[in-house]
């Protein structure tokens, strides 16, 4: 189960970072960033889940990798629905801003990547 979940967990971030990445390259928000975002939200939450399963269904938000985990989830949530609706509208002026939210969405999503990886690695 661990392979499992460290494997969704490193999709995630391997998707989530490619349409962080291509849109900001790009500096204009197109569709298939968006299904890129949800894409690593996807596999972000089914990694999650399966780590969750792992911890034997604890689930404590004060502790500091829960809780930032927690945000970096809803952020992400949030950054894709608003993508969307971005594109859906057509609002050419958020497209071409869009990329300086999902930077800080992303570099927030990556304290609890990162902060999972050490505390796996310290066990």
């Amino acid at each position: 189960m661990i392979i499992y979940s460290s494997v969704l967990i490193t999709l995630a971030l391997l998707f989530y970072s490619l349409g962080v990445w291509a849109e900001r390259i790009a500096r204009y928000l197109k569709p298939w960033h968006t299904v890129a975002f949800f894409t690593g939200f996807i596999f972000d939450v089914s990694g999650t889940y399966a780590m969750h399963l792992l911890a034997d269904g604890r689930f404590d938000i004060t502790e500091p990798h829960t809780l930032t985990g927690q945000i970096a989830l809803w952020l992400m949530l949030f950054h894709a629905v608003w993508a969307a609706r971005v594109v859906i509208k057509k609002d050419e002026r958020m497209r071409t801003s869009f990329h300086r939210f999902s930077i800080i969405v992303w570099l927030i999503w990556l304290i609890p990547y990162f902060g999972g990886m050490f505390l796996g690695m310290s066990k």
